[in-house]
């Protein structure tokens, strides 16, 4: 697929890289640009046009008072799963917007998170060919058993950056 925004291109040459370098550079630019998921060290293990997987350690910047990853922080990760696919395919004169997030805490997690995401083509047609409008985004979050402590659900809109 073809990129259609700067965000699209930046990561196209970054995904040319050796995976080695591509995981530091893409954690690093964004976490750069995302400040909040720079500060939780999210790590972006891939991003590709219609996927992306994401890790959230479990250290001590991000746990909670039982030592697991904060609810906050949780969530966190599945927006940013969600919004780096949403960002890649707003053209460049739209703004995309989270809308809304369910979260369903639904058991404890054990040790790091992975979030992965994923958007049909149907949406990033959409995205890509709509003044605006809004998609509903699926993440799986899983921790270091396997489990799905959360259930995630992440709307986003995109609208024109100047009305």
């Amino acid at each position: 697929m073809k990129p259609c925004n700067k965000l699209g291109k930046i990561v196209c040459r970054i995904n040319q890289t050796s995976p080695f370098w591509r995981v530091k550079l893409l954690s690093v630019v964004f976490g750069f640009v995302i400040k909040f998921a720079g500060t939780a060290k999210i790590r972006i293990d891939a991003l590709e046009f219609n996927t992306s997987k994401l890790t959230l350690k479990n250290r001590r910047r991000v746990q909670n008072h039982i030592g697991s990853v904060h609810a906050a922080a949780t969530g966190l990760l599945g927006e940013s799963a969600t919004g780096f696919l949403i960002g890649l395919h707003i053209p460049d004169d739209k703004i995309p917007l989270l809308k809304s997030m369910h979260v369903d805490y639904v058991k404890r997690s054990v040790g790091d998170l992975i979030a992965v995401a994923s958007v049909t083509p149907e949406q990033i047609e959409a995205m890509r060919n709509t003044d605006k409008g809004d998609v509903t985004v699926q993440v799986t979050i899983t921790d270091a058993k396997g489990n799905e402590p959360v259930e995630c659900e992440f709307v986003w809109a995109w609208v024109p950056k100047k009305r």
